[in-house]
Formats: structure tokens, sequence, C-alpha cells
């Protein structure tokens, strides 16, 4: 276990104090860089400001803002006085940011000046660009302070899951289980530990970005932060500064593997590992970025929001993760897989010391998804004989065609196998005959690309023919959501509208007498 009790207190002095914390790239000729120390002092300057204006032990305190070093900076310094921090997605609806507001109860928000129109009127803020007296540098209180040493059950963080399929859920997750989860990652520090460093482009309002970074201050790898993504800056990033650790969801790197002439170019070799996590990842991507970072190890990662993120790690043995695995259970992970094919297969359940105790202000709901302390993830696994973990798809994602059973995760996986294709999505759309069919938006292979019907008879080959695509659509790009994901509710209602124009379905999308 980490030696802090408080998770805004992971930049402990003096373990390497003078490394190389952050670099903020927000402004690329103007990059901004701090040390541990410096960090530590901005950090604890914080605190001490939030204080003198009154903020006390169990504060909401939101930040709306982009990828920044202050972000940072107020995400700790908020946990270290004992207040609780909320990151606020700042591309929900203005409507559904009012609701996160409302429901944690965030009384001061921390806000950049782009989106400090988004703070419901009556709520404080600290602008991170203001140089007046509602500024982030007007807030500091410079000097010494000590970190609250929480207890065992209270609360660090509020984090919101994206809200896909309706209002974003509260989860809050206390400093121990989140201390623990560190841990797992964490190598012990000396004055012999090589130096690294990280890019860190996944927005720090979701677990990805915002565990990643916890992660790497705390083992002294320096955190490169860049406001958002975009494939040809990052992989630029990448080489420029020697970055030795990369982490991000399947999309970026779909994105990034695209850019082969670009990559041609640059030198990958100081990349030693990759992780690719937050949604399902295919083993032709994972090839491709494989050729990409060639002397990276690359790991498919499993986290979700609630359970804290951690939940797989190496194998006790030593035994080599296969391709796509997500790994072995850590140690004090307990787990279950319910009502599955057999005992091998089914819906994961968990129970980790970093796991919430329910969703905020929605019983209901929590008492849908935990049962008897076991949070049910909704996500289908596969455990072979090792004791390795495999994603199959996720419950709600299943639908049924003429009465067969589909998961859009094979199907995918199978397409991308085709060698003109990129990158597939697979969503179900109502039909009047079959009640709902696969559709695949296809990206194809750069300078090529595959006919509807060659791609139709590819999948009638290589997959059972009742989960074939009916439909395929190629696109040049993926609508992506705001977490870096791909939008699959905007490609269900296109499904849904390509379905009706073809007169699969009708128009209301409910099966009709045809």
């Amino acid at each position: 276990m980490l030696e802090p009790h408080n998770l805004g207190d992971i930049l402990r002095l003096p373990v390497l104090a003078d490394r190389l914390a952050y670099i903020d790239l927000r402004d690329l000729r103007h990059p901004r860089a701090l040390s541990v120390q410096e960090l530590d002092h901005l950090v604890a300057a914080v605190a001490g400001g939030l204080l003198v204006r009154g903020v006390r032990r169990g504060d909401r305190i939101g930040i709306v803002a982009e990828n920044r070093l202050e972000f940072i900076a107020a995400y700790l310094g908020i946990m270290r006085i004992g207040a609780v921090a909320v990151p606020v997605n700042y591309r929900l609806p203005p409507a559904t940011v009012a609701h996160v507001f409302r429901d944690s109860e965030i009384c001061l928000a921390f806000a950049d000046a782009a989106r400090a129109a988004l703070v419901p009127a009556g709520v404080r803020i600290v602008d991170f660009d203001s140089d007046g007296a509602d500024g982030f540098e007007a807030l500091l209180h410079r000097g010494p302070i000590a970190a609250v040493v929480p207890d065992e059950h209270e609360v660090a963080e509020i984090l919101y899951t994206s809200g896909s399929t309706g209002v974003p859920k509260g989860v809050p997750l206390t400093h121990r289980g989140q201390l623990w989860a560190l841990a797992n990652y964490y190598c012990a520090l000396g004055s012999d530990t090589p130096a690294g460093s990280t890019l860190v482009v996944a927005p720090l309002y979701h677990m990805n970005g915002l565990f990643f970074t916890t992660v790497a201050l705390a083992n002294r790898v320096t955190v490169i932060s860049q406001a958002r993504f975009d494939a040809r800056l990052y992989l630029q990033t990448v080489a420029r500064y020697r970055c030795t650790i990369l982490s991000g969801i399947p999309t970026m790197f779909a994105l990034m593997v695209r850019e082969r002439e670009l990559a041609a170019q640059l030198n990958f070799d100081s990349v030693s590992e990759v992780s690719i996590g937050s949604a399902p990842l295919t083993d032709t991507l994972l090839q491709k970025v494989r050729g990409l970072f060639a002397r990276a190890v690359v790991k498919n990662g499993f986290g979700t929001t609630e359970a804290g993120p951690a939940v797989f790690g190496p194998h006790p043995l030593g035994l080599r993760s296969p391709p796509l695995a997500f790994g072995y259970p850590l140690p004090g992970v307990q787990w279950q897989l319910m009502d599955g094919r057999s005992v091998h297969e089914g819906v994961l359940a968990l129970r980790t010391p970093a796991l919430m105790n329910g969703y905020l202000n929605l019983p209901e709901v929590t008492a849908d998804r935990m049962r008897d302390a076991w949070y049910v993830t909704g996500d289908i696994m596969r455990r072979d004989a090792n004791g390795f973990f495999y994603f199959v798809g996720r419950a709600d994602d299943m639908f049924v065609c003429g009465g067969e059973n589909i998961y859009p995760t094979e199907v995918e996986k199978m397409l991308e196998r085709h060698a003109h294709v990129h990158q597939a999505v697979v969503v179900p759309a109502p039909d009047d005959i079959k009640g709902q069919i696969p559709v695949a938006f296809i990206v194809p292979q750069h300078g090529v690309r595959a006919s509807v019907d060659e791609i139709r008879r590819y999948a009638l080959a290589n997959g059972p023919p009742y989960a074939h695509p009916r439909l395929i659509v190629f696109r040049d790009q993926l609508p992506i959501a705001g977490t870096h994901k791909i939008d699959r509710a905007s490609l269900i209602a296109e499904a849904a509208r390509l379905s009706s124009e073809m007169g699969r379905a009708s128009p209301t999308g409910q099966p009709g007498s045809r």
C-alpha cells in the first residue's frame, strides 16, 4: 500500500522531488513544466486557498475544464483538505451538466474560461484563466499544509458515468479504495528509479485519463498533457518527448495506426508499454498497434468506474498473458461469472477493495447493479483454463435476430480480420421479420475498399450465418462521443433510419405485418 492515506497526497516528498512531474502542452510554443516538488507546492497552495475560502471537509467541489496543469493541482488540492473532487464532463448537454451539479451538491467549481458558463448560477467559480479576484492565482495560499487523514469509508471523489444510456450516474469512490487500486500499479521508488514519461490526452473527467495520471504521478513518471486528442499531434509528441508508457482507448489507437506515412518518419523506440482499455479491443487492431510500437508490450486493459478501476493484472505463476486477455484477477479481487452458458462464461460480478458502495442518490439503480455487495458489471466474460479473462460482449449490447443471440463485439472482431477492413462497428436495427438485424459501419483500409457483396460473403463464410450484417455502410471515420469512444447511440439511430428507408422496418421501428 502507498504510504499516503489521502489520495491528494500522492506527490509525497522527498522522494525524487526534483524529477519532472508535469508538462502542460496546451500552448505548444510555451510548454509549462513543473517538478514533483513544484507541483506539490502548487497542490498545497490550492488546498490552503480553499480553506481560506471556507471550504470544509466533505464539501463537493467541481472541475469543469479541459486537461491542464491547474486541473490536476485542483483535483489533488481538493482531496488534500478532505473535500470531494467532482470532475464534470463538459461535453454533456448544459441541462445534464446542471443535473450533475445538483445531484452532487457542488458548492464551488473550478472552470476554464471557455466552460465557465456551464456552471449553474449561485455556484462560486474559480476561473483558471482569469487574472482577477475570481482567478486561480488569486485563490492560491502558499505555505505547508497537512493532508487530512480520511476515515475508512470517506469519499475522495465522485465520478460520473458517461450517460450513454441515460442521465449520468454518480460513483462515489473512497480514499482507501483508490489508494489500494494505485498500489497495484506502484513500484518502489529510489534514486536508481529510471525516468519515464507518458502522454495523457484522455479527458480527466473520465476514469481512464484520471486514474492513469495518478498512477504516473505516484510512480514519478512525467505526465505530458494535451487538452484533446489529435492522432498526428499525439504521434509527433510521443516521438519528440521520447515517451515510454502510453495508455488510451481503442478508438484513439485506430486513428493513430492509419497515419502510416507520418509514423514511418518518426522514432517510437522509447515506447516500452502500451495499455489499451475502456472499450473492446479486436485482435486486428492489437496487431496493428504492435506494428506501430514495435518495442512495446501491448496490453488489453479492463476496468470500470464502479470497481475503482483495478481488476486484472499479471498471472501469479508468471504465465504470459495471451493476446486480448485482460489478465488474471488481482489479489484482493473476488469474482464470479453469472447467468452464463457454462461455469467458464457469464456476466462478471466483482468485489474489490476499491468498489463503490452504491450510486449517488440512486437506491433503485444501486439495488439492480449491487447484489449482496457484488457489483454486476454487465460485461460478459470468458475464463480460460489458466484463469485468464476475455471480453465476450456487453449483456445490454446483445440483441436477438430471428431467435439467435448476437454479440456485436464478436461480429466486429470477425469483420476486422478482413484485409480491407480497418475498423468495424456493429449495431442492431429494427426489422419487421427478424425483430432486429445486424448493421455494420465499416472504415476501410487506407487506399482500398471492398464491395458490400465481398464483405457479406466474407461474413457468411467466417461467422454464423444469422450474425452476418444485413446492411453494410462504409464510412471515412466513425463518430466519437465525449469520452473518445465510438458514439454507438448515433450509429444505432442511423441504422434504424436506414432499415426503415429500405422497407425492412415500419417507420415507428416496431414490427409490422409484412
